[in-house]
């Protein structure tokens, strides 16, 4: 009986050394396969991310909120991709442009569309307020929204970053990418809020950013309703804009098109600002931050924030630096807090 008790806790003993040193030996396993938040290196960003999640998401915690109101909101251009040299949706639309001035000769002989398709991309940055919404009207109108849908993805799989030699759609930023997975694995709903075309960003959020379509809240144009030759109904975009969903505008689309004050909200440039004043304005915790790019090495280097280049494309002065130390908001770095950049280098 005692050798068979001896046996047995022998067994037991070593059964559990075993799941011991299995354990251990998983465990480096586990963070090499990247772990929670893989591509951001330890520091105070990431840090401030898990802390935040943790405390509204911990039930009997007291800043513990409900996943009803779990709302995050991200602007896209500079914050979920690349947005150098100019704004994709700008690219796009003279783009767009372009090709109809060559397959309408007369267009492209009427000013300002002569003088806008004259500089190229290169000139694109140059444009007054005046003929960038030339540029987006015109472009960006005439068709139905799934025509226009299929232009957006058609040219976003064939358009290439110059520099970085990568579709724009293969440039997006896989740390912020783990961001609003995590958040979606902790009951947030996330949303993109842009100054871009709503339209525009519909046709690839959901690939692109794992956001669908009805999360999108972006610039939005008139749309008309009517009958296509064959008396099918249909949706013509039309030129005239309804909302600009840039400065003071995003929280007021957040407001029209979500309805609830978010918890958490992500931009990269003054545009961003009053989101994230309006949620930080929120009773209760919240998350607000800011991506800075200051790595030239692996992306761009703009600011003109810390003496970085000001490009004028999301632009990041010192003022909202400053801003963002005094309201609590955490500036990521680029250079300093991700060990890995896009999608595409996965």
């Amino acid at each position: 009986m005692r050798a068979g008790r001896f046996l047995s806790s022998v067994r037991l003993w070593l059964a559990v050394f075993l799941v011991v040193v299995l354990s251990a030996c998983a465990l480096p396993c586990a963070f090499a396969q990247g772990g929670t938040l893989p591509s951001w290196n330890q520091g105070e960003a990431r840090n401030a991310i898990l802390a935040f999640v943790a405390a509204v998401t911990t039930p009997g915690s007291p800043e513990f909120v409900p996943e009803a109101e779990r709302i995050a909101t991200f602007d896209m251009d500079g914050t979920l991709w690349v947005e150098q040299p100019y704004y994709p949706e700008v690219i796009f639309a003279y783009d767009r442009l372009a090709a109809r001035a060559a397959a309408q000769p007369e267009l492209g002989q009427l000013e300002p569309v002569r003088s806008i398709l004259a500089g190229g991309h290169a000139g694109l940055p140059q444009l007054s307020p005046a003929d960038l919404e030339t540029l987006l009207s015109t472009a960006m109108s005439g068709m139905t929204p799934e025509a226009f849908g299929d232009e957006v993805r058609d040219w976003l799989a064939a358009s290439r970053q110059p520099r970085l030699d990568e579709p724009f759609g293969a440039l997006a930023y896989e740390p912020m990418l783990e961001v609003m997975a995590y958040l979606r694995d902790h009951g947030f709903r996330t949303y993109v809020v842009t100054g871009s075309s709503q339209a525009f960003a519909r046709a690839f959020a959901g690939e692109v950013f794992g956001v669908p379509p009805e999360q999108v809240v972006g610039t939005a144009r008139y749309t008309k309703f009517g009958h296509d030759g064959e008396g099918r109904p249909q949706l013509i975009r039309q030129p005239e804009m309804i909302l600009n969903v840039s400065y003071g505008g995003k929280p007021e689309a957040i407001e029209l098109f979500i309805g609830r004050r978010p918890v958490a909200a992500f931009g990269n440039s003054g545009g961003d600002a009053d989101m994230l004043a309006y949620v930080t304005a929120r009773q209760g915790r919240s998350l607000c931050m800011l991506v800075l790019h200051d790595d030239a090495q692996r992306e761009f280097a703009y600011g003109p924030a810390l003496g970085l280049p000001d490009t004028g494309v999301g632009v990041f002065n010192q003022a909202l630096y400053d801003k963002a130390r005094t309201a609590g908001w955490h500036v990521i770095s680029m250079r300093r807090d991700w060990n890995a950049m896009f999608k595409a280098q996965k």
